[in-house]
């Protein structure tokens, strides 16, 4: 149970740490807007990819294997990027880690519920896993601001080589072997995924620097779209596909995989944007920069335990509708706050987003999973994980060319909190239409067409964990 903590707080940590250390990556190792942007994309990227396969892959290796596998990738990756003399060699190590990352996340959740007796205990044991990586993504900008500020940008990856090779170690030693399942693995539909995320990304990270008719981002495209047919046609011919017709056949499943993609995009691209405005842009510190992502990350763990019961009293489209409402206002008020040069302005706009954040990741993951039956549960979460990071990864390499230079970063800034309140408000318009069709479509006389699904053990969601 412990190591499963430890890789959970690992992986998420590593979701927003790496914000903190773009103002000395850019001067460091010369890094242009695009490549900084790759410092952030290429981990959330492979992410994306891998953990789209990742229940299977854990599945056919067993658990333990899938998490060793994935601990000893993530070290090892980590400890390249500590070396990196290149941005090159550290973006290419941040896709392995990624992919480490994918491995460790499913693998450490069975082995945390593996001494469970009961469903009670299971769910409390799920509750401690998902407090830890809500502690890890909470943690992340404050840990890389004060690891920059106490040594410099290498630290910040070689802490994760200090605590993974004790772990690795530990985790072969006492973890207790699990049996492999039977379940096939889709390769030819894992790298078509892999092709299209990839592609996609790499199209609107390097445009904006390149040009859209440049052969690196035609090819990218062409591998896109040859991606996509691919994995269409690889998911129609195999008996064990990735992407089951009955997780997107129910339109609130789409839906949600939709709000979800969009408030990565919001939300990571935020973190982006706002660590070059306050390092760059106002000449604030990394210790400093992270103390004031505080109100937004550390909120998130509040609004995540205040969602399950607000759900079961009001309904999941409600608190999913107040919470898209509350952000978008939210953004517009950030947006507002950066042009004053009082920092508290910034911190009170900050702490609504935060708490609006929680509520969201909670109650979407829950909607994503109580929209299809629960023998597809497994791969509901796989797809709504995957889509939000390909909305991360698409967040961040937008927000990269509305920010700008650096002569204009605070200018740039509003563009990018103002493109995230149309991100949140076509969010919203999804949940009204999606609650709208599913009144509809109710029996006449029906009460309880919106009442959240709670009642059997397959129906209990949100206490769910999932990444932020």
């Amino acid at each position: 149970m412990v190591l499963a903590l430890i890789a959970a707080f690992m992986v998420f940590v590593d979701g927003t740490i790496v914000n903190l250390t773009l103002a000395q990556l850019a001067s460091h190792l010369h890094a242009s807007r695009s490549e900084l942007e790759w410092a952030v994309s290429a981990y959330t990227l492979s992410f994306a990819a891998v953990m789209l396969g990742a229940g299977a892959i854990t599945d056919t290796l067993g658990a333990k294997r899938a998490f060793v596998a994935g601990l000893l990738v993530f070290t090892a990756s980590s400890a390249v990027c500590a070396a990196a003399t290149s941005m090159l060699v550290l973006n290419f190590a941040r896709l392995v880690q990624g992919a480490g990352s994918a491995l460790l996340l499913p693998s450490a959740l069975i082995l945390a519920t593996a001494s469970a007796t009961d469903e009670q205990a299971r769910h409390r044991l799920v509750g401690w896993w998902a407090a830890a990586g809500g502690v890890g993504m909470a943690a992340g900008p404050l840990l890389g601001g004060a690891l920059v500020a106490l040594a410099n940008w290498r630290s910040v990856f070689a802490v994760n080589v200090v605590i993974g090779i004790p772990a690795a170690l530990w985790s072969i030693r006492s973890m207790p072997t699990t049996a492999r399942g039977s379940r096939r693995l889709d390769i030819a539909g894992m790298g078509c995924a892999t092709a299209l995320i990839g592609g996609l990304v790499f199209a609107l990270v390097q445009a904006p620097a390149q040009g859209w008719l440049s052969p690196a981002v035609i090819t990218a495209a062409a591998l896109a779209v040859t991606g996509l047919v691919g994995f269409v046609w690889a998911e129609r011919s195999t008996r064990a596909p990735l992407l089951p017709p009955g997780v997107y056949s129910d339109r609130r499943f789409v839906a949600a995989a939709a709000q979800g993609a969009l408030f990565n995009f919001a939300f990571y691209g935020l973190l982006f944007a706002m660590s070059l405005m306050l390092q760059q842009g106002r000449g604030l510190s990394a210790l400093v920069s992270g103390l004031l992502f505080l109100p937004l990350t550390g909120l998130i763990s509040i609004g995540s335990i205040c969602a399950a019961p607000l759900a079961r009293r009001i309904g999941r489209p409600v608190v999913l509708g107040i919470g898209q409402a509350v952000l978008a206002t939210t953004f517009l008020a950030v947006a507002w706050a950066s042009t004053s040069s009082a920092l508290w302005l910034l911190v009170l706009a900050l702490v609504p987003a935060g708490f609006s954040s929680g509520l969201l990741v909670s109650t979407m993951t829950s909607q994503s999973i109580a929209a299809v039956e629960p023998a597809l549960h497994g791969a509901a979460s796989a797809v709504f994980n995957t889509s939000r990071q390909i909305g991360a990864a698409i967040g961040v390499a937008a927000f990269g060319p509305f920010l700008g230079g650096t002569h204009n970063l605070r200018e740039g800034f509003i563009v990018c909190v103002v493109v995230g309140a149309a991100a949140t408000a076509v969010a919203l318009l999804l949940t009204a239409l999606t609650r709208r069709a599913t009144v509809a479509a109710a029996p006449r006389g029906s009460l309880n067409a919106q009442a959240p699904r709670a009642t059997s053990s397959h129906d209990t969601p949100d206490n769910l964990p999932e990444r932020a």
